[in-house]
């Protein structure tokens, strides 16, 4: 269990392989309050509508998680359709959604709250596919930070039938991107990419396409990051659990303030 004060998240790692292996990021807003302008996966905090009981007829896979990977997963497939207009799922008749799959002031009704997510699935006839995610990582910010969150990475292929887009409000761009490329224009100071990003996009980059990224995320043991801070010559550094899968790290705090 986590502290109350530490809020659920969860983030979408959205990838496809035409016409090069890339993942779907999104530039934060600057004048959102946390990673303002920064280049990120999309995803959010967890809402109470996520873990509705009513959504286990319209949800593929329901069965298959507890309560809590659901409303996660739920969230994941709410923050993707939210930030860049992609539904994970299908017509309730098997039918690919295909295209836009709402128009921009569904999604930013559903974004401020005026419109339940579920509603919208409802009316669309839609299926969404919990299955579809696969738990990529799970980061818990320290306690230096304002905001803390307990947030889990999926990792997803993406559907090849829809349009994505960004919303205009939180993100001001939508672009896919391959992750050798995040990490040349993070070291470049071309874009800006907060540290937990950095580190996944690192991981990510080990992969050659989706199917191989996928793959190598169900074969490794989850082992929750939580960045201590410890005290090195040079100065503190944040450290991360050596058996997390992203190697020796100590990065600087100056660094990821």
């Amino acid at each position: 269990m986590t502290s109350p004060d530490i809020k659920p998240a969860a983030t979408i790692l959205l990838l496809r392989d035409a016409p090069t292996f890339e993942v779907l990021m999104v530039k934060r807003h600057h004048q959102i309050d946390f990673a303002s302008g920064a280049l990120v996966f999309p995803g959010g905090k967890s809402h109470a509508g996520d873990h509705d009981d009513a959504w286990a007829e319209r949800a593929l896979g329901w069965g298959d998680f507890d309560a809590e990977q659901r409303g996660l997963r739920i969230a994941a497939i709410r923050e993707v359709f939210e930030e860049a207009g992609v539904l994970l799922g299908r017509r309730a008749d098997g039918a690919p959604i295909g295209g836009e799959a709402a128009p921009l002031d569904v999604r930013l009704k559903v974004d401020r709250g005026e419109l339940a997510f579920l509603d919208v699935v409802r009316e669309r006839d839609i299926v969404i596919d919990l299955n579809a995610l696969t738990i990529f990582a799970r980061w818990i910010t320290p306690p230096l930070t304002p905001k803390r969150f307990d947030t889990w990475f999926y990792v997803v292929d993406a559907p090849d039938d829809q349009v994505a887009a960004c919303d205009g409000r939180e993100t001001v761009d939508a672009e896919w991107i391959a992750p050798s490329e995040v990490l040349r224009l993070a070291q470049a100071g071309e874009r800006k990419v907060i540290f937990p990003t950095r580190m996944n996009v690192q991981l990510l980059a080990e992969a050659s396409s989706a199917e191989d990224c996928v793959a190598r995320a169900k074969g490794r043991s989850l082992v929750t990051v939580e960045p201590q801070i410890q005290d090195r010559p040079g100065g503190k550094v944040l450290v991360l659990p050596p058996d997390a899968g992203y190697g020796v790290v100590e990065e600087p705090l100056a660094n990821v303030m």
